[in-house]
């Protein structure tokens, strides 16, 4: 295999940092000459600088965008870290249905948004898409919407098929879920079904963009992607998101993430086990006298 020189390392690493945001020290040799190893192979380069050149000279992006596919992390399983999950079952849908419900019980006509920000292959979208139809049988009613993006082409083409191997499958999903959500094809893998399929949209995103484009959300899942970005570009990207989530939003991030120190326009929330983000100049919104969407339980609207 190919050896990477240190100087090598640091001009990919700079490149690789201002098109992604990844950020890659001399300690990360080796993954660097492992996970771009079939790129070298492919385009013939005799050395790592030789790669570099030719992915700036590429006009088309292609080898841009290789070299993005290979470096991005893309780690992810079903339910990965079940406190999120739990959350957004108990907590954050309820209360955003009560929210949307006016006093005769019926939803009005805006939308709750989800955005699953650096979401891999897809599994924690659909991950979050079977809490909602777990939890809402006529989820149909409540124009629920989940984006998923992340850098990656191969990543986001994946999702958006929603096809996944035995081993894939196997990490996380209960066999319940498999059953109830997803189809058996023929070579022995699994695929999305159509009705859970329908409630997620993918597209392709740096996290280091303008976000306002994107519209505002009521739910942000942004959990193990600043841990890869540089200290300036973390602070940037929690003030864009925070331009993004509407003022009753809830965040949530890595269970080993925090804002302390990285963001003063979020405040953090504890839920049993779980802690999520909400912005400090949150509006607190009265709602008297609304019939709570679930029985039993009421809505814990200022919380």
């Amino acid at each position: 295999m190919l050896k990477i020189t240190p100087s090598e390392l640091q001009v990919l690493a700079l490149y690789i940092h201002n098109i992604s945001g990844i950020m890659l020290d001399q300690s990360k040799a080796y993954l660097l000459e492992a996970r771009l190893a079939g790129l070298v192979a492919e385009l013939q380069c005799a050395s790592f600088n030789e790669l570099y050149y030719k992915a700036k000279a590429d006009a088309s992006g292609k080898i841009r965008n290789a070299i993005i596919d290979a470096v991005s992390t893309k780690e992810t399983l079903f339910f990965r870290d079940a406190s999120p999950f739990e959350l957004l079952q108990h907590k954050i849908l309820p209360e955003l249905i009560d929210r949307r419900l006016g006093r005769q019980g019926i939803p009005g006509s805006k939308d709750i948004r989800i955005w699953s920000a650096a979401c891999s292959t897809g599994q924690e979208v659909y991950s979050i898409a079977m809490v909602i139809q777990d939890l809402l049988p006529d989820w149909s009613r409540y124009n629920i919407k989940i984006l998923g993006t992340d850098i990656s082409d191969e990543a986001i083409s994946r999702a958006s098929y929603g096809r996944y191997n035995k081993f894939e499958i196997e990490r996380g999903l209960p066999k319940e879920k498999l059953k109830k959500y997803f189809l058996p094809l023929s070579d022995n893998g699994w695929k999305v079904k159509d009705d859970l399929r329908s409630l997620a949209t993918f597209k392709k995103l740096n996290l280091l963009e303008n976000l306002v484009g994107l519209g505002r959300f009521d739910v942000i899942f942004c959990r193990n992607v600043a841990i890869y970005f540089s200290s300036t570009d973390k602070v940037s990207l929690f003030q864009r998101l925070a331009e993004i989530l509407e003022p009753n939003g809830y965040l949530i991030i890595g269970s080993t993430e925090s804002l302390l120190g990285v963001s003063p326009l979020f405040e953090g929330k504890k839920h049993l086990r779980s802690v999520f983000y909400q912005l400090k100049q949150s509006p607190q919104v009265a709602t008297p006298e609304i019939k709570p969407a679930f029985p039993g339980r009421i809505a814990l609207v200022n919380q």
